[in-house]
């Protein structure tokens, strides 16, 4: 186990990451386990977290097969990594979905529900669901994976700017809420990363064309390697007095 005043690692600690099996949330595993931590990798992709497994050849992996955007599954798999790890030192809700640009007028209550509970909902339940055992412990970090589309009004359609825009709120709330209690949240948000998050996506046209407008902008597109380094520092105790802020990792784009 880390000593309590080791402020260099988070080796021995456990790291619940979901979206594990690509992009962001595969440079997050490899960079946690690459520090020493035990790994439980959630996402909803099998055969993805197959292909983890394979390549990281790690006994300090786990992977978890789950659904987030069903309640039951959160729950169940919150359950099995309590069971295998004992808890989770810390918890990173990484997994997220767009939404098309899809402005107001045209979302659909299926794809409005849809992206909510991927990329709030989840988040929530799995706080719920382990901090009962960070308050436990007296110790406990939470690292949720925003997006400038949750700082500003229109990177994407509506429903994910509003997710984002509401898992800031949380990240806020939980943050001062268990300050006292050993436990810290913080958020990242990303600008434009190099990742596969945008494949299969039909973009609505009017969404899309008030979203572009500022795409020109961005200074350079991030690897995923980059976001997961901020997430490795917010989660040790080099970072302790970080609690409740937005890291933003654009390369500047939000700074015009």
């Amino acid at each position: 186990m880390q000593n309590e005043n080791d402020s260099t690692t988070v080796k021995g600690n456990t790291v619940c990451i979901t979206g594990a099996a690509s992009g962001i949330g595969k440079a997050l595993t490899r960079t946690f386990l690459r520090a020493g931590s035990y790994v439980a990798a959630v996402d909803q992709n099998m055969l993805g977290l197959d292909h983890l497994k394979t390549e990281m050849n790690d006994p300090k992996l786990l992977i978890f097969q789950a659904q987030l955007a069903q309640k039951e599954d959160v729950i169940k798999v919150s359950n099995e990594i309590v069971y295998e790890f004992g808890g989770v030192h810390v918890l990173i809700n990484n997994a997220g979905i767009l939404d098309d640009f899809l402005p107001a007028h045209e979302i659909s209550d299926l794809f409005w529900d849809k992206v909510l509970k991927i990329n709030l909902y989840a988040p929530f339940l799995l706080c719920r669901e382990l901090l009962p055992q960070m308050l436990k412990r007296g110790k406990g970090n939470i690292i949720n994976i925003a997006s400038v589309g949750g700082t500003h009004g229109c990177r994407a359609g509506v429903a994910y700017t509003s997710s984002k825009h509401a898992l800031l709120g949380m990240t806020k709330n939980i943050a001062f809420t268990y300050a006292q209690k050993g436990i810290r949240c913080n958020a990242i948000a990303p600008g434009a990363i190099q990742t596969d998050i945008a494949i299969g996506m039909k973009p609505d046209p009017l969404g899309y064309e008030r979203s572009s407008g500022g795409f020109s902008l961005i200074p350079r597109t991030g690897s995923p390697e980059e976001i997961a380094s901020i997430a490795l520092f917010l989660a040790g105790n080099e970072s302790s007095m970080i609690n409740g802020a937005v890291i933003t990792a654009d390369a500047g784009w939000t700074a015009y």
